[in-house]
This record gives structure tokens, sequence and C-alpha cells, in this order.
């Protein structure tokens, strides 16, 4: 292939890229417009709910992701709120809304206490009317992401017979002592195992058990030579690094701004908007 031809090719692609651009932007005008002309209202907003890290990579890779999630859908307002530790924190980004409706999509793995407690009660305290999607996991688009992170730190995905029977993954999550969070990640586990067609093992940082130590234990002495650490997070932070460091073989990164990320997060806003029942009631001011 000659220069003139890559020359002409990439001009292509490139003005295919814009074309698409346009393409997406005047679809979404256009969804906005009714057939009598009228303008439609806009849509409830996106707000991200993360959990707060004082690891400043948490925040980048949160911020990042947002970026991500409004470039696949325009227009939409997306929003950030943090549980703790980070600005803004939830009721913060809630006030600023005013009365407006918003989708809070949790960046949570599983169920457990802040998607059943914290974050239902910090959304009945504000004006906005809001609605709760359920946690990111676990879902097959998580399963990508994991599997993508996996093979990036080293994992073969062609094994012989033997390297296969060898080889295991513990799949390393935040923890909690609900027990349906241990249910979400165990069911993630097994997807993860259908895609590798090796052994999963779900371990966890605090809460619950076994440990990712424990977890090595248990692979290593039942014969496989070499155990993977699949990062079960959202994004760097205290707890996947310490899971990593237990990694006998190859440690993943956490999941971070993987395309599936995105992806998912507007699956679970669509989704929200979609089913009954996700309407958080605001509470009532004691007389």
């Amino acid at each position: 292939m000659t220069a003139t031809t890559s020359k002409s090719n990439a001009d292509l692609d490139s003005t295919a890229h814009i074309m698409n651009l346009i393409s997406d932007q005047l679809a979404t005008q256009l969804s906005r417009v009714s057939r009598d002309g009228t303008r439609r209202p806009a849509p409830p907003a996106l707000v991200l709910v993360a959990h707060g890290s004082r690891d400043p990579r948490a925040l980048a890779t949160v911020r990042t992701l947002m970026e991500h999630v409004r470039e696949q859908r325009p227009g939409l307002a997306v929003h950030l709120g943090h549980i703790e530790l980070n600005e803004p924190l939830l009721p913060d980004t809630l006030a600023a809304l005013g009365d407006r409706e918003a989708v809070l999509v949790p960046l949570l793995l599983s169920r457990g206490y802040h998607v059943k407690q914290d974050i239902p009660e910090m959304a009945a305290a504000a004006e906005a009317r809001t609605r709760l999607a359920t946690p990111l996991g676990p879902h097959p688009l998580l399963v990508d992401a994991l599997h993508a992170r996996l093979v990036e730190a080293g994992w073969r995905t062609r094994m012989s017979a033997a390297r296969r029977r060898g080889s295991a993954v513990v799949l390393a999550a935040a923890g909690s002592r609900d027990p349906e969070a241990a249910l979400d990640t165990g069911r993630t586990a097994r997807l993860l195992a259908d895609r590798l067609g090796v052994p999963v093992l779900p371990a966890y940082a605090s809460a619950a058990s076994p440990t990712v130590p424990e977890a090595v234990r248990t692979l290593t002495a039942a014969g496989h030579t070499h155990v993977a650490v699949a990062s079960y997070f959202t994004a760097p932070g205290r707890f996947a690094t310490e899971c990593a460091a237990a990694a006998p073989w190859i440690a993943a990164a956490p999941l971070g701004v993987h395309p599936s990320m995105a992806t998912l997060v507007l699956h679970r806003y669509d989704e929200a908007l979609s089913t009954p029942g996700t309407t958080v009631e605001r509470a009532l001011a004691s007389a």
C-alpha cells in the first residue's frame, strides 16, 4: 500500500468519524422534538454515585468515566455525587439539582448497606425527584471488562490443557456483611469462570471471607500453580492495591474506564426509567 493510499484511507476514516458524530448529535436533537414540532422535556439527569476514596486516582477515574458516559449519550445531563470522602457529596449534588428529576446510578458492584440504606436516605432527604438504579453488578458487561483487564495483565487467551488445569483466578471484591452482596459477587465469579474455563474463587478485602490471601492458599493447595487476581473494583484505591499485592502471579487493574463500564451505566439508567418501583419517596419534614 502506498503512502498516498494510506493517507486517503485515513482521510476517509476521519471523515466517516466526523459524519458519525454529526449524525449522533442530529439524532439527539431530533429526539427532543415531538411530531407536532414542540420540544420534549429534557430527560431526567443521570447522577453517578461513587463511594469516594482518599486515593486521588479514584476521583480521576470516576471523572473520566463520567465523560465517557456523556460521550455515549450526548445531551444527557450527567452529574457526580459521592457517599463520602470526596466532593461533591451526593446531598450537595442533589441540592444543586433543585426539584429536577434524576436517576441515581450507584458505581457499586453488588447490593449492600450503601445501596439499601445510605443512598436511599440521601435521596429521600433531597428536593429532587429521584429514581434509584440497581448496582452495576452482576452483569455480563462487567465480565467483559474483567476479562479484558486480565488479558492486559498477562492472562493467556490460548492455553494448553495442562496449563488450563493449573490456572485459576481470585475475584477480589470490597466485601460486605450483607449476604446479598456475597450472592452478587458469587454470580460474577461464576460468569467469569464460564468465560475463562478455569475456577474463579470470590474473595474480599474486608467484612467477609475468604480474604484474598486465604483464597490464594486454597487454590494453590488444590494444585493451581498460576493464580491470578482479578480486581473487582470500579477504581483504584486502598482495597484494590492491597488485594493486588497478595497476587502470587498476575494482578489485573480495576475495571476503571473500560468501555463496557459507560455502556453499563447507561443501561442501568434506562432500566431504572422503564422499571416501576424505582422512585425514591421524599422524606417528609417532621412537624
